[in-house]
């Protein structure tokens, strides 16, 4: 029996060290263990025998050599499988953290949808209050697209819509509010169009 270190194995089959590693582990190659090193065994040739049982030596050497690339083989597809695992784990990893940052874009937006969706329903529970709190800060566009921002006047138009009067009742008051246009400091013309200040002015006068 013949005993090799590691490297000495590696360089009599012809392959890496990890290949015998895999070989020893897969109980292909014999192995003990002396004062903390390795070896692997190899059997002596047993070349006289084979002559004395009639077995020709070059036959036995082509088994081995055939052996030998098959373990070979063998080596090179356990370290393809090791690292084609290894990128699959890789690929997962990078999968989940993508998962992962698309969910946390998605909660933010849904988080700003969410948002706008109370603040619009906030500012129609008491429009009027969002009126005046709008008109204070100069932000009357906030209140209603419509809303024309000139130091506080709104067009009558959307005062009676902020107001929600009816329709049938509104043409009676814009009656009332185009014949005191000239006359009532708390009306302004422009465009031949009616504009209000209700930050400023009461108009439930007008309205009631």
């Amino acid at each position: 029996m013949k005993k090799l270190t590691i490297a000495d194995a590696a360089d009599h089959y012809g392959v890496s060290k990890e290949a015998i590693h895999n070989r020893v582990r897969r109980g292909s190659l014999n192995c003990i263990v002396e004062d903390g090193v390795k070896y692997v065994t190899i059997a002596a040739p047993k070349s006289a025998q084979s002559v004395s049982s009639g077995v020709d030596p070059r036959y036995t050497q082509y088994i081995e050599q055939e052996n030998e690339r098959l373990r070979g083989r063998v080596d090179v597809l356990e370290n393809e499988t090791s690292r084609l695992r290894d990128q699959r784990e890789q690929m997962l990893i990078d999968e989940r953290i993508k998962v992962e940052q698309i969910y946390k874009e998605r909660d933010a937006q849904l988080r700003s949808v969410l948002h706008v969706v109370a603040t619009k329903f906030l500012s129609h529970v008491n429009p009027e209050a969002v009126m005046q709190e709008g008109m204070e800060k100069g932000t009357l566009d906030a209140i209603n697209a419509d809303v024309v921002e000139t130091d506080g006047w709104i067009s009558l138009k959307d005062f009676l819509k902020i107001k929600r009067i009816k329709d049938p009742v509104k043409k009676k008051i814009k009656k009332r509010f185009d014949k005191l246009a000239q006359s009532d400091a708390r009306i302004y013309m422009r465009d031949e169009k009616v504009f209000l200040n209700p930050g400023e002015f009461d108009y439930s006068d007008l309205i009631g």
